[in-house]
């Protein structure tokens, strides 16, 4: 199965990106751990709702596929689908 990322998606990816950049940023600048540990923590949080997102999507996606092929027993996806979001923290 093909799997389609959504524009939404690749710019929450294209915003960490430059949260990065930031982070690079302020350590070359030589500021704060303060300052760095609170830019890295909003890098860590907006990773974690882009893996969720990730997750959800593909989730529906997979499910929508399963219903189309007549298969109604989901609930292995779903339980892969949680053992990955875990897995991610």
């Amino acid at each position: 199965m093909d799997y389609n990322y959504t524009d939404s998606m690749k710019t929450r990816l294209r915003r960490i990106e430059g949260q990065i950049r930031g982070v690079l940023r302020l350590m070359e600048e030589g500021k704060s751990c303060k300052e760095v540990v609170a830019q890295l923590s909003a890098v860590r949080n907006a990773s974690d709702k882009a893996i969720a997102q990730i997750v959800a999507e593909n989730l529906h996606q997979c499910i929508l596929a399963e219903l189309e092929a007549g298969n109604k027993d989901t609930d292995k996806m779903v339980q892969e689908a949680v053992e990955l979001l875990v897995k991610s923290r």
